[in-house]
């Protein structure tokens, strides 16, 4: 049985995905490490291939691919613990085009930076976050972010461009602007607190980054216990704009527009239109009316480079 299992989505990065693959084969055997490499065939195929290498007993289930890949690969290793007792950790290796939740974790972008870091096999114990709500009434987990409103019409205009980095994240906003500059009023209910408005964007955040180099949540922390969560009440297109450096800096927190709070248990009920949605990346619906959300403490070992979380 390999040690690493390696679950390669080829349409990542609008095909980069299936570009990389020569070289993380050549990569690994350079390390000489043992592993055995899977393509992904379809949307969700990522969840069975990993509930089946945690099912055969693999000790580290490596997503190549983007933050949907690890989404995928996250939830088949949840769902793999119905039955099985194996508790692999999760590595990635970034083929996609934001890679956000890696960014969180400091592992790097390039490859070669991606295999070391395996061949270290360093572990931190991260919080994972699961949502109710859309497509998945069962729920679904996630590692990095559940986005409401102008995020998830973001993230539909910015899988209809090529990889173009961050010039493609912000095409995508500008189109957005134009497409989805009023929310819904919601009711957000977090832990023991609620509160009504007319929003723009809420985010629950696991982790720190959307978007390539959004800083969403630059406090967040994957393990400690809290969601971050970032409400944009409602304003004008023009203001939108005046808002993006901010959120390139990670100081939107200083503007009036824009309230931050730390959480573990959220529900967001739409009270005048709906709740489009995305979780890493991954649309979950656009014409939902509640989602809710709960964070589940230190559930995931993720392979990471020395320095985070020694």
């Amino acid at each position: 049985m390999a040690k690493f299992k390696i679950i390669a989505n080829p349409s990542a990065g609008h095909g980069k995905g299936e570009r990389a693959i020569p070289e993380i084969e050549q990569e690994l055997r350079g390390l000489n490490l043992d592993f055995n490499l899977v393509r992904t065939e379809r949307p969700l195929h990522g969840i069975e291939l990993a509930r089946q290498a945690a099912l055969e007993g693999v000790e580290v289930v490596v997503a190549a691919g983007g933050d949907g890949t690890v989404n995928e690969v996250l939830n088949g290793l949840i769902e793999a613990r119905k039955t099985s007792q194996n508790r692999p950790a999760l590595g990635v290796l970034c083929t996609g085009r934001g890679n956000d939740f890696a960014a969180c974790l400091r592992i790097p972008a390039d490859l070669a930076g991606g295999c070391r870091v395996l061949q270290g096999n360093r572990r931190r114990l991260i919080d994972i976050g699961h949502v109710v709500g859309g497509k998945y009434p069962q729920g679904r987990f996630f590692a990095n972010t559940v986005g409401v409103g102008f995020d998830a019409i973001g993230t539909i205009q910015v899988a209809k461009l090529p990889d173009w980095g961050m010039l493609s994240f912000l095409i995508a906003i500008l189109k957005t602007i134009l497409l989805y500059y009023r929310g819904p009023k919601v009711r957000i209910d977090y832990d023991s607190q609620s509160l009504t408005s007319s929003t723009l964007m809420f985010l629950t955040m696991n982790g720190q980054r959307m978007g390539t180099g959004f800083q969403m949540a630059p406090e967040a922390q994957p393990d400690d216990g809290w969601f971050d969560l970032v409400l944009v009440r409602q304003v004008s297109r023009t203001r939108i704009l005046s808002l993006i450096p901010h959120f390139l800096k990670g100081t939107q927190a200083t503007q009036p527009e824009i309230s931050t709070q730390r959480a573990a248990k959220v529900s967001i009920t739409a009270l005048e239109g709906v709740l489009p949605a995305q979780t890493d990346g991954e649309i979950l619906c656009v014409d939902g009316t509640r989602l809710d959300i709960q964070l589940l403490p230190r559930q995931v070992e993720v392979v990471c480079p020395k320095e985070v979380g020694a």
